[in-house]
């Protein structure tokens, strides 16, 4: 399963199936052993569980890079490899929403 990106702790990764019958479009977040589902459109949790600090920090990471995850999901459904997609940076996180 190929790794979109990484960050604090988090693996984001996605399933490659050519030509099968997949679910609709979305992506795996690992933490420790925890591992959950996230659709891409709507950003949204379908299905396992993480910490919810660590939920937070991935529904935030995902809506930051909702165009790349459908162009992932896009080219790994094509036969294609993923682009790597750059992780949720320490400052995107402390940022105070008036900035």
């Amino acid at each position: 399963m190929p790794e979109l990106s990484r960050f604090f702790g988090i693996i984001i990764r996605t399933y490659m199936e050519v030509g099968g019958p997949h679910h609709l479009p979305h992506f795996h977040a690992y933490y420790q052993h925890d591992v959950a589902i996230f659709s891409l459109d709507p950003i949204d949790l379908i299905a396992g569980s993480l910490p919810r600090r660590q939920r937070r920090l991935v529904e935030a990471w995902a809506e930051l890079h909702q165009e790349e995850l459908v162009a992932d999901w896009q080219r790994l459904q094509a036969g294609q490899p993923p682009l790597p997609i750059e992780p949720l940076e320490e400052e995107s996180v402390l940022k105070s929403p008036s900035e």
